[in-house]
């Protein structure tokens, strides 16, 4: 059994796509490395054709907010405690830090499928403010699995455990994280990568050194140079 899945198998999950959407869902998974949340939040406002560029925003688990004196329940908005009146701005502002964005680039063969999914379903008519796939999370992992499944994809065995996983969405961004480092494991070559995956060590590196959007655009399109077409 594999651990993880390589650029053929993710060739092969595309062509059992039955529609474009379907097609581009897998295709930003893995060439973004985003997670399923994040791919299903874009917006047409998010992407940027001419700088070829897509902002994200990070939506990993949310954040339970409390006061750390009563225990009361916290609101986005809370300044104060409603429970004992103290001063919670700080602890609201992890919320804010938690929805942080990131700007990816991408490259040319998958913008070019953004645009034609854009034109085909006529969505730069529609509210920018729509999401670019309009499905829930439960249909998104159906799609992953279905094209997984057409494609003869088995089972992954998962390195630090030892047990079996299906294909999934993450499986893709497992896939993206692979495919990176055997391009590039130098020491710029991690720290990239765990700024363009939004890792919670993203802000520590970024503290150090925050990388140039020059920088990560050349880093980025390396990983897909000289592809089998």
């Amino acid at each position: 059994m594999k651990t993880y899945l390589d650029l053929g198998d993710i060739q092969a999950m595309e062509k059992y796509a039955i529609s474009i959407r379907d097609r581009l869902l897998i295709r930003l998974l893995f060439r973004l490395g985003c997670r399923i949340s994040e791919a299903l939040a874009i917006k047409v406002r998010d992407i940027d054709f001419e700088r070829a560029n897509i902002m994200i925003v990070h939506l990993k688990r949310r954040i339970k907010l409390s006061c750390p004196g009563c225990k009361m329940s916290l609101s986005k908005k809370s300044r104060f405690c409603p429970g004992c009146g103290q001063l919670v701005e700080e602890i609201v502002k992890r919320e804010q830090h938690h929805r942080r964005t990131r700007t990816l680039p991408l490259d040319k063969d998958s913008l070019e499928m953004l645009k034609e999914y854009v034109i085909s379903e006529r969505l730069s008519t529609l509210n920018v403010e729509a999401p670019l796939f309009n499905i829930n999370r439960h249909r998104a992992w159906q799609i992953v699995r279905d094209c997984g499944k057409l494609a003869g994809l088995t089972d992954l065995v998962n390195p630090e455990t030892g047990r079996t996983r299906g294909i999934s969405p993450h499986r893709l961004r497992d896939a993206f994280s692979v495919h990176a480092m055997k391009i590039d494991d130098s020491g710029d070559g991690l720290r990239l990568l765990q700024e363009h995956l939004g890792h919670a060590s993203f802000n520590t590196t970024a503290r150090y050194r925050k990388i140039a959007g020059d920088e990560h655009r050349l880093w980025y399109d390396q990983l897909w140079r000289n592809l089998p077409k």
